[in-house]
């Protein structure tokens, strides 16, 4: 994935580089296999709004990977979760 400012992606679309297009076929050039081994995820389940305390470090670490950290925040607790439930006999 490549980071670009609005002017770089301007400057790219006058350029012609960029190609877009309303009718174009979502994941066309897909294996036949592709979604055979997917797992369904649940994401029905409701969350809890808590407030709760992390290291400085902890929250920056994952705020630098973007859009979407308390989401992977949450993943990684499930990830845990998971792993400790799967250890109980």
């Amino acid at each position: 994935m490549k980071k670009a400012s609005l002017s770089d992606l301007r400057t790219m679309k006058e350029r012609g580089e960029m190609r877009t297009s309303a009718n174009a076929e979502a994941g066309s050039d897909l294996p036949d296999n592709f979604w055979d081994d997917a797992v369904l995820v649940n994401h029905t389940k409701t969350k809890e709004p808590i407030s709760l305390r992390v290291d400085s470090d902890v929250l920056e670490f994952f705020k630098a990977q973007g859009k979407g950290h308390l989401t992977r925040m949450n993943a990684v607790l499930r990830s845990y979760v998971n792993a400790q439930r799967s250890k109980t006999p």
